[in-house]
């Protein structure tokens, strides 16, 4: 039977239990969600820009694609998986870790950016190397300092792996092992990672647990006057390329979105990352060089530096006291999804348990 995905709106799941004698489930324990293989648009989402249309979800290869980030036969000499530097208790990043180790113990020059909401993402890396989620995985596969494969070596292995022969055959229907099917198989699994279920999304959608306080909601009005214009909601981000006017770090020297296009007009601009989560994913900026959220606060007021390309937006700051700071702040703390942290479809424990 060929497999159907429905995009709807993110509703309330009733899970009716049924009490019959010796079989009654505990209402302590969760249960899983219905259709929990389904791809849904929260109601205060926009419309994703990947089509899923072109790309199925089905269990078997959301399962695949599970498998596949967790593995680390992506690497050269097996030792890192993606999940190495994107783990699920910190919102799919790698929290308190400027920069993230590679194979032989390399380090990067970028903070490890969290993963979720990949499906609304028009650009993908700090710089917008890769436009589409189904070529995202090459980059770090690649990179000599991540996981340092080729695609040839990682098929290769696959192929000769019979586990995995059986999963894509699941998937797609034989055991054809492609760099096209691993990658689709991998974008239905970060597809599928909807961070959505924040106090913040409750307060948006008008359900229960979305109560805020006072300073609460003093800092989401200030947040709208501050801070939106690039961090922009429901996303938190409108994935524009920005100088921030963060001092180039010369043991870094790195160029920014110039890296990709060649281009002078974009020197020191990165993507604006998304501010969902970020209570979980210290540290901050794209070269982790900030702790707290205070300090990355205060590189907004005092810390600006000046330069051809700074984003016209930060020409004299953002002026914010100490209390709008603060406040600030205690929003923000309300974009934590905790239930997404704990999802059992996107865990190690589910991949071992069923492999």
């Amino acid at each position: 039977m060929r497999r159907r995905v429905f995009l709807a709106v993110i509703s309330a799941v009733i899970v009716t239990p049924f009490f019959f004698s010796g079989c009654a489930e505990d209402p302590y324990i969760p249960q899983p969600a219905v259709d929990e293989y389904v791809f849904r648009v929260p109601s205060n989402f926009p419309q994703p820009v990947y089509n899923f249309a072109n790309n199925t979800v089905s269990e078997a290869g959301f399962k695949l694609g599970r498998k596949l980030f967790y593995d680390p036969i992506l690497s050269r000499d097996n030792s890192t998986s993606c999940a190495s530097c994107h783990q699920q208790a910190s919102a799919f990043a790698h929290t308190e870790h400027r920069f993230s180790h590679g194979i032989n113990d390399q380090l990067g020059n970028r903070n490890a950016p969290p993963v979720y909401n990949m499906a609304w993402l028009p650009y993908f890396m700090w710089d917008g190397g890769i436009n589409h989620i189904e070529s995202q995985p090459s980059g770090p596969i690649t990179n000599p300092i991540e996981m340092d494969e080729s695609l040839g070596n990682v098929i290769a292995k696959l192929s000769a792996t019979p586990a995995y022969r059986a999963m894509f055959t699941d998937a797609f229907g034989d055991d054809t092992i492609t760099t096209q099917r691993m990658f689709r198989a991998m974008a239905q699994f970060m597809g599928m990672m909807v961070s959505a279920n924040s106090r913040y999304d409750k307060y948006m959608r008008g359900e229960t647990g979305g109560e805020m306080n006072a300073q609460e909601l003093s800092g989401l009005s200030l947040f709208r006057q501050k801070c939106a214009s690039c961090h922009t909601e429901p996303l938190f981000s409108d994935y524009a390329f920005r100088n921030n006017g963060l001092a180039a770090d010369p043991t870094i020297n790195d160029s920014g979105r110039t890296h990709i296009t060649q281009n002078p007009a974009d020197m020191y601009k990165f993507k604006t990352p998304s501010l969902r989560n970020i209570e979980l994913t210290t540290p901050y900026m794209h070269d982790g060089r900030f702790i707290t959220l205070d300090q990355a606060l205060n590189h907004y007021t005092s810390g600006v530096v000046a330069g051809p390309t700074l984003d016209p937006l930060l020409a004299d700051g953002i002026p914010m006291t100490a209390q709008e700071k603060a406040d600030i702040i205690t929003f923000l703390k309300t974009l934590t999804d905790i239930s997404f942290t704990i999802d059992h479809r996107f865990s190690e424990h589910a991949v071992s348990h069923e492999h």
